[in-house]
C-alpha cells in the first residue's frame, strides 16, 4: 500500500511540472494583471479627478506666482549689465589665451579681438548699478532689482540652452519650471491655465519643449496662448452649438471619462477631463482677460501698450492681468537677441522693444501690491563673447558669438532683495570670479522662493527620480529678502 501511495505521489508530481506548465504561467499572470488592475483602481480611488487641485508648499513662500521674461537668443551682459573698462583698452587685439583657457567657439577663432561695450554705461538708482543707455526705463526701477552678473551654463547652442535653462537637461523630454510648479502647487484659478505661454519674438529655438510636462501628465503643460486674434484656436462655439448643448455633451462625455477612469486609473484620462473642463470655462474668461479696454490710458502709456497690436508690451499687460486672475506661472518669450552682426542695431531694436514694458511691469506690480508675491525673471540662455565676431563670407561684422561661461540676469519681487548686484566676472567679462550662480541653482532658489524644496519636488519614472535639478542645485540665500 505504501508503495503504490508512492507512486501515485511521483505520477501527480510528474503530471502536475510536464502536463501544467504552461497553465502555471497562466496563472502567475493572471496574478500580476490582478494586482496591476488593483493597484491601478486604488491610484484611480485615491487621486482627486481634479489634477490641478491646490496643494500645500513644503514651506511657508515668499511668492506665490512667476512671470519669466526670456530673452531668447541672449542679450550680451557686456553691452548691457558688466561694463569693462579693460575691453576698451583690450579692442582690436586678441585677448590673453591664458583667458580663454583653450575655449573653442562655433563661429569665431579664439584668438579674435576684443570688443568694446558699445553703449554708454551710468550709475543709476540709490544702489548705483551701472546700467546701459538702451536701458533707461530699467535704469528707473533698479533698486527694485537683483541683477545676478554670475550666472553660467553647460549649454552652448541656443535649442539646448533653452530647453536646460526651463527644464535643467538639454534634451527635450523633461519637465519645464512651470510644469513642475503646477505639479507641486497646483492651480489657484478655475477659469484660466495655471501655465500659460506667450511669444511675441521672431520664434523660438527650444519649442514646445520649453514648456513641455516631460514625463509628467500632460495637464501640467504650458498652454500657449496666441498673439492676434482668439488666443486660443476654436474657442468660440461652432453656429448652433448653444451653452445648454455644450455642457450636456460635456457632462456625457465626462461621465464616460470617469468611468473610464476608475477602470484603468490613467492620469491621462484625468488630464482629459480637466482639460474638457477648461476649455469650456476658457469660452468666457479668455476673451475676457485679452480685452484691454477696461485698462487705464495711464496704464497702457506706462506699458507702451497699443490694445490692438501684438507686442512683448502687450502681452507683460496680459501676464499681470493673468497673475490677478490666479495664474500659477507666465512665460513670455521674446526671441531676437542672437547678435552675430551688428549688436549695436540689433541690442537697441530689442531694448526699444522690451526696456519698457519690463520695467512697467515691475512698477505696475509693485504699485498694486503684486510685486511682494509675484517673482520676476528677465534673461536669456546665455551671454556674449568679450571678443568681436566678423565674418565676411557670412556677411557678419562687429557682433558677438556665443558665450555660456558668464552672463547677467535680474530678479525683482517675490522674496529678491531690491537694489543689490550679486557676483562678478573678470576684468574683461569672460569668466565667473565671484559667487558663480549655475543655471541650477536660479532653478533652486526659484522653487525655493515658492515654497518648494527642490530636492523634494520629484516624480518617479522608469524606475528611478526625476526633479528639475536632477541632482545638482543649491539655493542662493545672498539674493533673498
Amino acid at each position: 500500500m505504501q508503495a503504490i501511495q508512492q507512486h501515485l505521489l511521483n505520477v501527480t508530481r510528474r503530471h502536475f511540472f510536464r502536463e501544467c506548465g504552461v497553465g502555471v504561467g497562466k496563472i502567475a499572470l493572471a496574478s500580476l494583471l490582478t494586482n496591476v488592475f488593483t493597484s491601478r483602481r486604488a491610484a484611480a480611488s485615491a487621486q482627486p479627478v481634479n489634477p490641478m487641485a491646490p496643494r500645500p508648499p513644503h514651506f511657508a513662500p515668499k511668492a506665490k506666482r512667476v512671470i519669466h521674461l526670456f530673452m531668447a537668443g541672449a542679450p550680451s551682459h557686456l553691452d548691457l549689465f558688466a561694463y569693462k573698462p579693460k575691453l576698451v583698452q583690450y579692442e582690436g587685439k586678441p585677448i590673453p589665451p591664458e583667458v580663454i583657457g583653450g575655449q573653442r567657439y562655433a563661429f569665431i577663432r579664439s584668438d579674435a579681438a576684443a570688443l568694446a561695450p558699445r553703449f554708454k554705461f551710468a550709475k543709476q538708482g540709490q544702489c548705483g548699478a551701472q546700467i546701459a543707455e538702451v536701458l533707461p526705463y530699467l535704469a528707473q526701477v533698479v533698486d527694485d532689482i537683483c541683477l545676478v552678473k554670475s550666472v553660467h551654463t553647460d549649454q552652448f547652442n541656443h535649442a539646448p540652452a533653452q530647453i536646460f535653462f526651463n527644464t535643467g537637461f538639454s534634451q527635450p523630454g523633461r519637465p519645464s519650471m512651470g510644469s513642475w510648479v503646477t505639479y507641486g502647487l497646483g492651480a489657484e484659478t478655475n477659469d484660466l491655465p495655471a501655465f500659460i505661454v506667450m511669444s511675441t519674438g521672431s520664434g523660438i529655438s527650444g519649442g514646445a519643449a520649453n514648456w513641455s510636462s516631460g514625463m509628467l501628465p500632460t495637464v501640467y503643460t504650458g498652454v500657449r496662448f496666441r498673439n492676434q486674434g482668439d488666443p486660443i484656436l476654436n474657442v468660440s462655439s461652432p453656429p448652433g452649438v448653444d451653452a445648454r448643448l455644450q455642457r450636456e455633451s460635456l457632462d456625457l462625455i465626462g461621465g464616460l471619462n470617469r468611468r473610464r477612469l476608475a477602470v484603468e486609473g490613467d492620469p491621462e484620462i484625468a488630464t482629459r477631463i480637466a482639460s474638457y473642463e477648461m476649455a469650456y470655462r476658457l469660452q468666457s474668461s479668455a476673451p475676457e482677460l485679452m480685452d484691454l479696454r477696461g485698462e487705464t490710458q495711464a496704464t497702457l502709456k506706462l506699458y507702451g501698450a497699443d490694445p490692438a497690436k501684438p507686442s512683448f508690451a502687450r502681452a507683460c499687460l496680459l501676464a499681470r492681468r493673468m497673475i490677478e486672475r490666479g495664474v500659477r506661472f507666465v512665460n513670455i518669450y521674446h526671441e531676437g537677441w542672437d547678435a552675430h552682426t551688428d549688436l549695436v542695431g540689433n541690442h537697441r531694436k530689442n531694448c526699444g522693444d522690451t526696456d519698457q514694458a519690463s520695467a512697467a511691469l515691475v512698477k505696475d506690480l509693485k504699485q498694486r501690491g503684486l510685486l511682494e508675491e509675484t517673482l520676476v525673471i528677465w534673461g536669456g540662455e546665455f551671454g556674449r563673447t568679450p571678443m568681436v565676431e566678423s565674418n565676411v563670407a557670412l556677411g557678419r561684422s562687429l557682433g558677438r558669438d556665443h558665450h555660456p561661461q558668464a552672463f547677467t540676469m535680474w530678479l525683482a519681487g517675490g522674496g529678491i532683495k531690491g537694489g543689490v548686484s550679486y557676483g562678478a566676472t573678470d576684468e574683461l567679462g569672460f569668466n565667473v570670479v565671484e559667487n558663480a550662480v549655475h543655471v541650477h541653482d536660479l532653478q533652486a532658489t526659484i522653487l525655493h522662493l515658492l515654497g518648494l524644496d527642490h530636492t523634494r519636488l520629484i516624480f518617479h519614472h522608469a524606475g528611478r527620480d526625476f526633479r528639475l535639478t536632477d541632482v545638482h542645485g543649491k539655493v542662493v540665500d545672498k539674493i533673498l529678502a
